[in-house]
C-alpha cells in the first residue's frame, strides 16, 4: 500500500508536470499569435547592413563614392537595445586620409521628419526631380543626378530620428525616452558618438546640417556633444532656422509673432502682386521699409494695448493693410493682429485660393472660400509624392537595401513631444545653447539660410533671434546669414538651390580656413 501511494504520487507529478509544460507551450504560441498594442515599437525585421559604390559627374569630372544604408544599434552600457537608428551615409571614394575630409551629420525637423527632404532635395548625391519653381511634375515622378551634391566638399550622414524613416525603438522600450527637445538630442547626440567612433572620424572637421526643427536639434547639440563627450564642431548649418519659439507662437498674449511674421506677410503678397504699385517694384527695398515699421510703430502699438488711440490705430490699419494686401475691414476685425493660418486663408479669398505655409509661392484650393483656415498646405502636398517617391525607389534599386517597413516621411507617431527643458513650461529657447557652445568653443561657425516665403521659419524671426542671442562682439562675425527667394525648403528652387550650394561651399571654406589658425 505504501509502495502503491509513492507510485500514485509519482505519476500525479509526472502528469502535472507535463500538463504545465502544455500550458506554458499554449500560452506563449497564443502570445505570439495575438496582436501588440503598441506594433511602432517592433520592427517586422532588421535587414542587412548594405555597402554600395556609385559615381556621378559634377562639372564634368566623375566623383566617386560609397553609400552605407543601415541601422545603428543603440545600446545602454548594460548592452541592452534601446533602439534601431537608420542612417544613410555617403564617403567620398579615393581620399588618402580621413582626416583631412570634413564629415556632416544632417537631419530634418518636425519634430516627426525624417532627413528625406535634405537628402533628396539638395545635400544627397541624387535628388527628387521637380520644376524648375520647385513645382511637382506629373506622377510617378522620378530621380537625376545632383550636380550640387555637398558631397563634393564633405562626407554626409543623414540621420532619422527614431520612429521616423526607418528608425524604430527596440522591443519592450517605451518611444517616450527618444521624444523630446533633451530626449532627442541625447539619443542623436549619441549616435553621432557612435558613428565618429566606428568609422574613426574623431580628427575629422565635424559639421552639422539641421532644417526647420532640425536646427533646433543642432543648436542643442552643440552644447551637448560639447559637455557630454567633448566633440567639438567646426560648424553648423541652419536651413529655416527656429532657436526661440516665442518667435511663432501666436498664442494670447504673445505679440512677438505678429511683428516678426509681418515682412514674410509682405514678401508673399509682393509675389501674388497684391501690394500698391511702388512697393511692387523692389523686393528687398520694400522688405526693409517694413521691418523698420514693425520694430518700431507697430511693435510700439501692439504694446499700447487698449491705450493705443483711435487716431493711431487708423494709422496702424492703413500701414498694415498696405503692406499686407489684405483689407482695412478685416485687419480692424483682427485687432491688428493677423494669425499665420487665417493669412494663407485670406490674401487670395476673392480669387477662391490658398497660399502654402512652408512656401507661399504655391496656391491651393479649398472647397470653399470661407473660414478662418487652409484644409491643406498646397506647398507640403507638391513635394510630398515626389519626395516619397523618390527615397523608397532609391533605397531599393540603388542603394540595395530593403525593408518591409513604412519609411515614415513626416509623421505624427512621435507625439506626445515632451517640450520641456528644465521642467518649467516657458517657451523652447535653444539659442542659449548655440550662445554658450559659441564661447567655449570661439572657431564653431554657424551659417543661416532663410526663404524670404518661409511662413513656417520667417526671417525676420530668426534675425530676431540672433540679435537678441547676446552673443559677444568678437564672436559675431562667426555667424553668416543668407537670403532665397524661395520657402521653407528654399533648395526645390532651381536658382536658390544654386545660389544655396555656392554660399555653403564658401562657408565650409572659412570653417576650415580656422583650423589653419591651430598653432599644432
Amino acid at each position: 500500500m505504501q509502495w502503491l501511494n509513492r507510485t500514485t504520487l509519482i505519476v500525479i507529478f509526472v502528469l502535472f508536470g507535463f500538463a504545465f509544460m502544455a500550458s506554458a507551450q499554449n500560452k506563449k504560441a497564443q502570445s505570439a499569435a495575438e496582436p501588440t498594442n503598441q506594433p511602432e515599437m517592433y520592427p517586422l525585421f532588421q535587414p542587412d547592413f548594405a555597402e554600395t559604390r556609385h559615381q556621378i559627374q559634377i562639372a564634368g569630372k566623375p566623383l566617386r563614392y560609397l553609400a552605407r544604408a543601415g541601422y545603428m544599434k543603440m545600446l545602454n552600457e548594460a548592452g541592452k537595445l534601446k533602439a534601431n537608428l537608420f542612417f544613410i551615409a555617403y564617403e567620398k571614394l579615393g581620399v588618402a586620409n580621413k582626416a583631412s575630409r570634413p564629415i556632416t551629420f544632417v537631419f530634418n525637423g518636425g519634430p516627426g521628419s525624417s532627413s528625406v527632404w535634405l537628402h533628396m532635395g539638395a545635400l544627397g548625391p541624387r535628388r527628387a526631380r521637380m520644376g524648375d519653381a520647385g513645382e511637382a511634375l506629373p506622377a510617378p515622378y522620378g530621380l537625376t543626378d545632383n550636380e550640387h551634391t555637398w558631397l563634393e566638399f564633405t562626407d554626409l550622414v543623414f540621420i532619422d530620428p527614431v520612429m521616423t524613416g526607418y528608425s524604430r525603438p527596440a522591443r519592450g522600450q517605451d518611444k517616450k525616452q527618444f521624444h523630446g527637445v533633451k530626449e532627442d538630442v541625447q539619443s542623436v547626440g549619441e549616435f553621432i558618438r557612435l558613428y565618429t567612433t566606428k568609422y574613426q572620424r574623431w580628427l575629422s572637421p565635424k559639421f552639422l546640417a539641421g532644417e526647420s526643427y532640425g536646427t533646433t536639434r543642432a543648436a542643442g547639440l552643440s552644447g551637448y556633444l560639447l559637455d557630454r563627450y567633448g566633440l567639438y564642431l567646426s560648424g553648423i548649418s541652419l536651413i529655416s532656422s527656429i532657436l526661440q519659439f516665442g518667435t511663432a507662437r501666436f498664442d494670447i498674449g504673445n505679440d512677438l509673432p505678429y511683428v516678426l511674421f509681418l515682412p514674410t506677410y509682405t514678401a508673399t503678397a509682393w509675389f501674388h502682386k497684391k501690394l500698391p504699385a511702388d512697393l511692387q517694384q523692389d523686393l528687398r527695398k520694400t522688405l526693409e521699409e517694413v521691418e523698420q515699421w514693425a520694430l518700431t510703430d507697430y511693435w510700439l502699438a501692439l504694446a499700447k494695448g487698449d491705450q493705443l488711440s483711435q487716431k493711431e490705430r487708423r494709422k496702424v490699419i492703413d500701414r498694415l493693410a498696405r503692406y499686407t494686401g489684405l483689407s482695412k475691414s478685416y485687419i480692424d476685425q483682427a485687432d491688428l493682429r493677423i494669425v499665420i493660418y487665417q493669412f494663407v486663408k485670406e490674401l487670395l479669398r476673392d480669387e477662391k485660393r490658398t497660399v502654402g505655409r512652408l512656401d507661399s509661392r504655391f496656391k491651393g484650393i479649398d472647397r470653399t472660400a470661407v473660414g478662418e483656415r487652409f484644409e491643406y498646405d498646397p506647398s507640403y502636398a507638391a513635394i510630398y509624392g515626389p519626395f516619397t517617391a523618390a527615397v523608397n525607389h532609391y533605397l531599393r534599386t540603388e542603394l540595395k537595401y530593403e525593408n518591409d517597413l513604412v519609411y515614415e516621411i513626416l509623421t505624427g507617431r512621435v507625439r506626445p513631444w515632451n517640450w520641456s527643458t528644465d521642467g518649467s513650461q516657458g517657451y523652447v529657447n535653444v539659442a542659449e545653447t548655440l550662445r554658450q557652445a559659441m564661447t567655449k568653443n570661439p572657431y564653431l561657425q554657424v551659417f543661416i539660410a532663410n526663404g524670404y516665403y518661409d511662413l513656417a521659419t520667417p526671417y525676420f524671426a530668426t534675425e530676431y533671434t540672433v540679435s537678441h542671442m547676446q552673443l559677444d562682439s568678437s564672436l559675431r562675425q562667426n555667424i553668416h546669414m543668407a537670403y532665397y527667394e524661395s520657402g521653407h525648403m528654399m533648395y526645390i528652387h532651381r536658382p536658390s538651390l544654386e545660389k544655396f550650394t555656392r554660399d555653403v561651399r564658401a562657408f565650409y571654406q572659412t570653417a576650415l580656413s580656422q583650423t589653419m589658425k591651430n598653432p599644432f
